[in-house]
């Protein structure tokens, strides 16, 4: 009898077949043909697609040479794309509108010159060793990205993105102080299981477990929440430790003081401290993440090596695209001349908002599609602090604080730890309308406003000590004009640009579903890469 009919025969159900499995080969066997079943992952699921990049054999042993390539665009997939082709002896020149690589992947250091759109521009004057990622920040470990950091040789250290000492803080609930992650979490957890725990026990799921089942839930419940036992009706106390200590244990009679009181279920519940749990699930940000040593922009600075500084030219605003029976004319202005570049073919990698301001002759229909992702707003700014009062006063070793109020989170240095020194605290990073507000202001208000928001959290010392600051408004940066983009749904329009246009190719974040990641953008020039290679292949 085949597997798949299984569940057909009168009498044998899936659960005993799988029972019958588990019998004769054991758990590995019930486990593998769960598998099969599609009831339980396998380790082909857990396998990386492939990526096979062109090799100069691919050329040599079909007698033919590698084509000519135009990249619009140094940020990552444009990189990427280089560097891949590159490989296989592709000839490939880059064209950037700014003068660095990197595109949104981007990190302040002492020394630099920040220009937004209107002209106005920050010297930035971090000290040495302190820089803020004004760009992509963190890495999951599941990523292309660590992929990439291995082959380039950038080293890597974690990135504290979930820290139960760092703090929640929803003003609008009406919390008058922020509470730790872990103290919010330990009553959440205590009163959804105390509630839950109950009704099982009172038969509230008499219809969905057996008496076994419940037995099994309880169990869970009990340790899960820390709650009491049937005898004290399941209550949740907050007397585990679980909570946090006001004195933490010690030594000789010193057994620490649990923190109190305990807020009711009532008090819980309209914190809202339990919608902030959800973003630890999920699959981007889960921990471990990491980020590289020394700054994110490592990553193209290396990718800018291995392809070589004299394929890349800065400075280079791309003015108008023109598909060609056999190849591709792209027109362009450096230092006020315009030049003209010709190739087999193209890979656009700007963002499809500016991408659509620039002429070309590839129909209505692409011009339409372009203009139909929406660009996001976001913004961060970067406070180096003397000292790191974070840690000294606080015991705060990296990881975010969440609120609601308009800076949205404040980041912890992920480095330096117990230096005694410096560090930079991302004091706002944040999204739409709270990011436009932020943009519209001068960097002198900008600070000022993240300092008195970020007071509301920790108090007159955050005020206090600031060395340098910076800060970074994407929807101000010329050339680039949002953090990410959006789009209404991915219909017809995204199809249409995952599918060369004659002999242009687009390619970023924006055509991937990892959009805002350099994940999605590396994801996505690997696989406009394969298909052109096996276009030129085929000839």
């Amino acid at each position: 009898m085949a597997i798949g009919h299984a569940s057909d025969e009168p009498g044998f159900s899936r659960r005993s077949f799988l029972a019958r499995v588990g019998a004769t080969g054991g758990a590995g066997a019930m486990f593998a043909t769960m598998g099969a079943l599609g009831l339980a992952p396998s380790a082909e699921a857990a396998t990386k697609t492939p990526f096979q990049p062109p090799r100069p054999s691919d050329f040599s042993l079909r007698g033919r040479g590698a084509a000519k390539v135009v990249v619009l665009g140094a940020g990552i997939a444009g990189l990427t794309a280089a560097y891949e082709l590159g490989k296989a002896g592709y000839n490939v020149t880059i064209l950037e509108a700014q003068d660095r690589v990197g595109g949104r992947n981007r990190t302040l250091r002492g020394g630099d010159k920040l220009t937004e759109i209107g002209g106005a521009t920050q010297h930035i004057g971090f000290s040495k060793g302190q820089y803020m990622n004004a760009g992509p920040a963190r890495i999951a470990q599941w990523m292309t990205t660590m992929d990439y950091c291995r082959e380039l040789g950038v080293p890597l250290e974690v990135f504290t993105n979930s820290n139960a000492d760092a703090y929640i803080y929803n003003e609008s609930a009406g919390m008058t102080a922020p509470v730790r992650w872990r103290t919010a979490k330990a009553d959440v957890y205590g009163y959804i299981s105390e509630l839950l725990a109950k009704a099982t026990d009172q038969g509230a799921l008499d219809q969905r477990l057996t008496a076994t089942d419940k037995e099994r839930l309880i169990s869970f419940l009990t340790s899960f929440g820390a709650i009491r036992g049937r005898a004290d009706g399941f209550a949740y106390r907050g007397t585990d430790g679980r909570r946090g200590y006001s004195v933490n244990p010690g030594a000789g009679h010193t057994s620490g003081t649990v923190l109190g009181p305990v807020p009711s279920l009532s008090e819980v519940l309209a914190s809202g401290v339990g919608l902030r749990f959800s973003f630890e699930f999920g699959y981007s940000q889960a921990m471990l993440m990491f980020q590289p040593v020394g700054g994110m922009d490592q990553i193209p600075r290396a990718l800018a090596q291995a392809i070589g500084h004299g394929k890349i030219r800065t400075g280079s605003k791309v003015t108008k695209i023109t598909n060609l029976a056999r190849g591709v004319r792209v027109e362009y202005q450096k230092n006020g001349r315009t030049s003209v570049l010709e190739a087999d073919y193209c890979i656009a990698t700007l963002p499809p908002h500016i991408l659509a301001k620039i002429p070309h002759n590839l129909g209505a229909n692409v011009q339409a599609a372009l203009a139909t992702p929406v660009p996001e707003s976001t913004g961060k700014i970067g406070l180096e602090y003397r000292r790191r009062w974070w840690e000294e006063d606080e015991g705060i070793y990296g990881g975010i604080t969440n609120t609601d109020l308009d800076l949205s989170t404040i980041w912890y240095p992920s480095s330096g730890y117990g230096s005694g020194g410096r560090g930079v605290v991302i004091g706002y990073y944040n999204f739409g309308g709270n990011a436009d507000r932020y943009a519209a202001m001068t960097h002198a208000d900008r600070l000022r406003r993240a300092l008195d928001q970020g007071a509301k959290i920790h108090g007159e010392k955050y005020r206090q000590g600031v060395a340098s600051s910076a800060s970074i408004a994407w929807t101000r940066q010329p050339h680039i004009e949002g953090g990410w983009i959006g789009w209404p749904s991915r219909g017809a329009e995204y199809a249409l640009l995952n599918e060369p246009q004659g002999n242009v190719y687009f390619s970023g974040d924006w055509l991937s579903y990892e959009i805002a990641w350099q994940h999605g953008a590396f994801e996505s020039a690997r696989k406009v890469v394969t298909e052109l290679h096996q276009r030129v292949l085929k000839g």
